[in-house]
């Protein structure tokens, strides 16, 4: 039998401390493990919330550690090793009382909130990204969790995944590593009916909403969150889940897996969040709490009304009815707070307050954009965007982005039907223009979909002639990867991530950057002879300020670009992650909710 203790030990006085990939065991438990604590030291713990007995091959039972993530966690293993020390680990009994003492600090299984809102657009992302900034400070290991996103918006992880850009903003601000187990169904509308269905991070169908509610979500799509959220909460202190919608969609609520099916699955205690700006707040937190059947209205702990201008003491009266009749009460009121963070749904890009400069950039608003907070970085540089879809709007303004698209075709197709294209082709050498993604491919002379992978038919597109290259859609992959590297001529760094399908062949001009990926690295982009026209594959491309400023720079025909703070739009994010997580601190009644979590007292 292995002395599990002299083998902790041995590897305690080695430092081995982290993962060991190069062992042929690995993973045994789960990717990433921490595998310091190869053998456990508290083997048999018989913790029932770590482990359980099984049959034996040998006859009886044996305690059975294979659902056990606790013991391999960076933070708990640390812990162990400045608790144990230099002391001895032969005595289970003293082993155990260090279990005691981590457990408290290290949550065995997470406690879990969930964040609904009465509406869309009731500010829940914001809250679950503020709450998951509050636990994270508190010193616990926090993780945001969203079952299903429907969403444009989305990022690679550093694993190559894709996932919603609003559970990439929430893990910043849980301080954690983006991972797609944070979002595991990822829905990209293509058209009206249909979406590509991105599940763990990877295409895995697209889907008729038919096809995708009766068939696919009450079954897979069921079991895709169970596990997920089960794996969430043994690897962290902490989930803060989002919700999507409404909870109390009374035509929709038999094929809702992503609101009080997965609080339920996840044991959460449940905000309610209403906008008061919209108008109507007490009505919409009354109607969505009362639609729902009392099982599920005894899972909230509290309403949260977010958005308000002014004093809230007006509100009193309406707080005391709503909780009085409810049984819910309202535990924090937010008020409107200017925040520079990406907005997640495009459907607001028409109300994102402008932010004026010298410079006027047109984002061509096309019907299925995707990834439109990639432009944010241009405020940075003194440039207000503005998203426009008429060509007297791209005549008039300094510089043309055309972004990325989750149907290159249709939208093609678009901006010929509203002689976009004209306007666009009649800009180029008077000012810059960019193609982001399915922009670039736009820019080209031919996108080739003659498999009919990406438009309703097969068929060889003719593209804007910008450009020249040729994109061709041969299979249902996607290439998903983040990159980093460098403008080729000046050296300006970039970075961000690629997450497209069709490949893109370059017949002239020159590529833009030098990229690095794993161990190799690759030229991407095109820029035209002239130096007017860009195109590239890169999605934060303006995060950083080298390219941001060549662009712009083209735009500002030799005028001096003015002097700012902050270079990296990360450097800006954060700053707002804080601000955010302080108001929600200041304005929700903080104690009362980690009360109804089972959490202890609030560190101040």
């Amino acid at each position: 039998m292995i002395d599990c203790a002299a083998k902790v030990k041995e590897q305690m006085e080695k430092g081995d401390i982290g993962s060991n990939r190069s062992c042929e065991y690995y993973p045994c438990h789960h990717e990433g493990q921490n595998c310091s604590l190869c053998f456990c030291p508290f083997y048999p713990c018989l913790d029932p919330l770590l482990g359980r007995f099984v049959p034996s091959r040998k006859g009886g039972e044996v305690w059975s550690c294979e659902g056990c993530h606790w013991v391999h966690r960076d933070d708990v293993v640390r812990s162990f090793f400045s608790k144990v020390g230099k002391g001895p680990l032969s005595d289970h009994d003293g082993l155990m009382k260090i279990k005691e003492e981590l457990q408290n600090k290290h949550l065995r299984i997470a406690k879990t909130l969930m964040v609904l809102g009465a509406t869309s657009g009731a500010g829940k992302s914001l809250l679950t990204t503020a709450f998951c900034r509050h636990f994270a400070d508190q010193g616990w290991k926090v993780s945001p969790f969203k079952g299903q996103n429907m969403s444009l918006n989305s990022m690679v992880t550093p694993e190559g995944e894709e996932m919603a850009r609003a559970q990439e903003l929430q893990a910043k601000g849980a301080r954690a590593v983006p991972s797609s187990r944070m979002n595991p169904i990822l829905l990209k509308p293509m058209k009206d009916d249909q979406s590509q269905v991105i599940v763990e991070g990877r295409p895995y169908k697209d889907m008729r909403v038919a096809e995708y509610y009766d068939m696919f979500a009450p079954k897979e799509g069921v079991e895709i969150i169970r596990r997920n959220i089960d794996l969430l909460r043994r690897i962290n202190d902490i989930v803060v889940i989002e919700g999507a919608g409404s909870p109390a969609e009374i035509n929709m609520m038999d094929k809702d897996i992503t609101n009080l099916l997965t609080a339920e699955m996840a044991e959460a205690a449940c905000v309610l969040v209403v906008n008061i700006e919209w108008g109507g707040a007490f009505a919409y937190a009354y109607g969505t709490l009362m639609l729902l059947p009392e099982r599920q209205r005894r899972m909230f702990v509290g309403t949260i009304i977010t958005n308000l201008h002014g004093d809230g003491s007006c509100l009193r009266s309406g707080e005391e009815f709503l909780h009085k009749t409810t049984g819910v009460p309202v535990i924090g009121i937010l008020p409107h707070l200017e925040l520079d963070l990406p907005d997640e749904d495009s459907m607001f890009m028409g109300t994102r307050p402008s932010k004026a400069g010298s410079l006027k950039v047109g984002v061509l608003q096309l019907p299925r954009i995707s990834n439109f907070t990639d432009f944010d970085a241009l405020a940075l540089s003194g440039a207000e965007v503005m998203f426009i879809d008429r060509p007297e709007q791209v005549r008039q303004v300094d510089a043309i982005i055309v972004p990325g698209t989750k149907n290159t075709v249709s939208d093609l197709e678009w901006l010929r039907s509203r002689s976009l294209d004209r306007a666009i082709v009649e800009a180029r050498g008077n000012k810059p223009i960019l193609g982001v993604c399915g922009g670039y491919q736009m820019l080209g002379e031919i996108v080739d979909d003659s498999k009919g992978i990406e438009g309703s038919e097969p068929k060889v597109w003719e593209g804007l002639g910008l450009l020249p290259l040729k994109t061709k859609f041969e299979a249902y992959e996607k290439r998903t990867v983040q990159v980093q590297g460098h403008i080729l001529g000046t050296g300006g760094a970039v970075r961000g991530y690629e997450i497209h399908m069709g490949r893109t062949e370059r017949s002239g001009g020159r590529p833009i950057f030098l990229l690095s990926e794993g161990n190799g690295s690759h030229e991407e982009g095109t820029v035209s002879e002239d130096g007017m026209v860009f195109g590239t594959y890169l999605h934060g491309v303006f995060d950083l300020p080298s390219f941001r400023e060549l662009f712009l720079g083209k735009a500002r025909k030799g005028e001096v670009a003015a002097d700012h703070r902050d270079d990296d739009r990360d450097t800006v994010v954060e700053r707002s992650l804080e601000q955010l997580a302080r108001a929600v601190e200041r304005s929700v009644d903080v104690v009362q909710l980690h009360r109804s979590m089972g959490l202890p007292e609030v560190k101040q």
